[in-house]
């Protein structure tokens, strides 16, 4: 059974501020929270509409109603089940490969895209500024589908870890050296910027390699999605001619 005092605490969850108090966030529907539960993540409890999805689970778990599971729910129509995971502790930065750096990215939907991008180009450590949308946002959640339970998201200071990076660093800027044809090294940083003022003054002082995604076509477009420019950098990172 589920108590008022217990939906009460899991719609608190939405917010980031009971997230970082009680060391909890809440994953919806069947795809992520499968996801999750085959991961390292740790369920706290987990909810559902359907017996045959709580079956065999190796966590607390709990029946609801489809009215019960609506009210913890932050979705319009709600996916049958419901998870609450403890949020992990970052690991360390492996600079052996490439890590992508976020500088103040906002929105939910972009950077549950770039999660996901991470996870399809093999990019194990997403390093994000404090200034970048927290990643257990429900919107950042539900739009990496499960990939966030195979990247490793560091929240940190951006620009002691650019000075004292131990492999070249990248930044994505609109004058920035063509990125096709560039020799890029096999290990690096890439750092890409906020939605509208791109990567900040004091960031882009530490960056000496500066890389663009050239425009072709006469279009008018000011810049591309921030989601999209990684997309097509990651891309060119992984081609196999890179050396």
């Amino acid at each position: 059974m589920v108590v008022k005092s217990e939906i009460k605490h899991i719609r608190n969850l939405q917010q980031k501020k009971y997230r970082t108090q009680s060391g909890l966030f809440v994953a919806e529907g069947i795809k992520t929270v499968s996801e999750l539960l085959k991961s390292p993540f740790n369920p706290y409890k987990i909810y559902s509409t359907d017996e045959s999805l709580l079956s065999g689970l190796l966590a607390e778990t709990a029946m609801v109603s489809p009215a019960e599971l609506k009210q913890m729910s932050s979705q319009q129509t709600p996916n049958k089940i419901l998870g609450v995971f403890y949020i992990p502790e970052a690991r360390a930065l492996d600079f052996s490969d490439w890590i992508l750096v976020l500088d103040s990215v906002g929105d939910p939907g972009n950077l549950g895209t770039i999660i996901r991008l991470c996870d399809w180009f093999g990019i194990r450590h997403l390093v994000c500024s404090p200034g970048t949308v927290d990643c257990y946002n429900p919107k950042v959640l539900q739009a990496t589908m499960g990939s966030i339970a195979r990247v490793n998201i560091v929240y940190q200071d951006l620009e002691e870890l650019l000075v004292q990076a131990p492999v070249p660093v990248y930044g994505a800027f609109m004058e920035g050296l063509p990125v096709y044809g560039q020799s890029l090294p096999p290990a690096g940083m890439l750092v890409m910027g906020n939605e509208a003022r791109g990567i900040s003054r004091a960031l882009s002082e530490s960056i000496i390699n500066r890389i663009g995604i050239p425009q072709y076509g006469g279009s008018s477009t000011e810049s591309l999605n921030v989601a999209m420019a990684t997309a097509i950098l990651l891309n060119e990172l992984r081609r196999p001619t890179q050396t």
